[in-house]
């Protein structure tokens, strides 16, 4: 038992330094990105096409005799040589300027050096660039999207698409509005957008799935739930027992119309309906002038309804899995993972570790509350 109790306090010794050591490495890392860091972030690309081909390619040459594998190389390289000689065409009637910048080495460019270039001559075959977006309550992504949304729109060229792979169960109503407007910005500048949903895209997910040209679900995906939620619990009669009182002080008559401590009035109850309802009105508002072809009365009661489901009701066009849509696409377009990483320091990347997980754990209670038949 003493042996127990000397290694426990062991152990609250060890942790008790390492954390402190964390802070102070923290500290110094968090100053130095404040003094050193070039930028906020670096963007990523990814060339998914490749990845797919690469997959397809470890297949083959497993199953294939070495003279079938030998053929089916032999026909890559020609295929490959004839958009190497396409490519030349195009450049050769480009302006100068163009052509020269486009004549780096192909494995330090960039879709963006090579785009200015294709858009003179021959059109080379379409550009598909793809988001992933994983939401959280506060929409968090929203702030990587916007730059990732920017780069593609000074980079493309007429014709290129853009597929968001979308993942979001809602959140709270301005962040998501952002997110909505962000995704707007694409179609405003004549790219067309597809969003998949192979999961959820619910409330808020779901303003965002409705910018879309076209919405995509997996059969099983959760879409829906156009409805506003709000819970306040209230201590009011907690503290009346301890004999506690609490004193709320606003200047306008609705600076606060529930309150967690305060007795809450009539009054009070129906100004916070009334808020609920307008933004519950600016919701269907948003989804009937993005997918005018919906029925939004039928479908914003707050249910949610799976892919099938949705798309008998008008909301998803197509039921098709986001990796099914690459993989057909990947047979006549260039595809693009593009990813924007914001550079933080260790300090804020800790803390927003711990305020993600607790983020999890609200999402996950509320979700069981919201649709407890999705749970066991």
């Amino acid at each position: 038992m003493e042996f127990l109790t000397e290694y426990g306090l062991f152990l609250a010794k060890t942790v008790t330094i390492v954390a402190g050591l964390l802070i102070i490495v923290g500290a110094l890392v968090s100053a130095k990105h404040k003094r050193h860091a070039p930028g906020k972030g670096e963007i990523q690309i990814t060339n998914i096409g490749d990845d797919i081909k690469s997959l397809a390619n470890a297949i083959h040459h497993e199953v294939m005799n070495k003279a079938e594998y030998k053929h089916f190389h032999k026909q890559e390289k020609q295929q490959e040589k004839a958009e190497q000689k396409r490519r030349k065409a195009a450049l050769k009637k480009a302006p100068p300027d163009v052509a020269a910048k486009a004549e780096k080495s192909e494995s330090e460019s960039t879709p963006a050096d090579q785009s200015a270039a294709d858009g003179h001559g021959e059109q080379p075959s379409r550009r598909i660039y793809v988001l992933d977006f994983d939401g959280d309550v506060k929409a968090s992504e929203v702030e990587s999207m916007r730059e990732e949304i920017t780069a593609i729109i000074a980079a493309s060229r007429k014709g290129d698409e853009v597929l968001v792979r979308l993942e979001s169960p809602g959140g709270m109503v301005h962040t998501y509005g952002l997110a909505a407007s962000q995704l707007r910005r694409l179609k405003q500048h004549g790219l067309k957008l597809t969003i998949a949903v192979d999961e959820v895209a619910a409330s808020g997910g779901y303003m965002m799935a409705c910018v879309a040209d076209e919405i995509l679900a997996a059969p099983f995906a959760v879409l829906g739930s156009i409805g506003v939620v709000a819970e306040v619990p209230n201590f009011h009669r907690l503290l009346n027992k301890a004999n506690v009182d609490y004193e709320l002080h606003t200047a306008g008559e609705y600076k606060r119309t529930l309150t967690m401590f305060g007795e809450n009035s009539p009054r009070a109850r129906q100004k916070f309906r009334e808020e609920l309802d307008e933004t519950h009105d600016l919701f269907k508002a948003f989804i009937r002038e993005n997918r005018p072809q919906l029925d939004v009365e039928s479908v914003a009661t707050g249910e949610h309804w799976y892919g099938v489901q949705a798309q008998s009701r008008g909301l998803v066009d197509k039921i098709q899995t986001s990796d099914d849509f690459l993989l057909k696409a990947s047979e006549n377009a260039e595809i693009f993972g593009v990813k924007y990483d914001i550079r933080k320091p260790l300090t804020e990347r800790l803390s927003i570790s711990l305020q993600e997980g607790a983020d999890r754990l609200l999402m996950k209670w509320w979700q069981r509350g919201s649709n407890p038949g999705l749970y066991k």
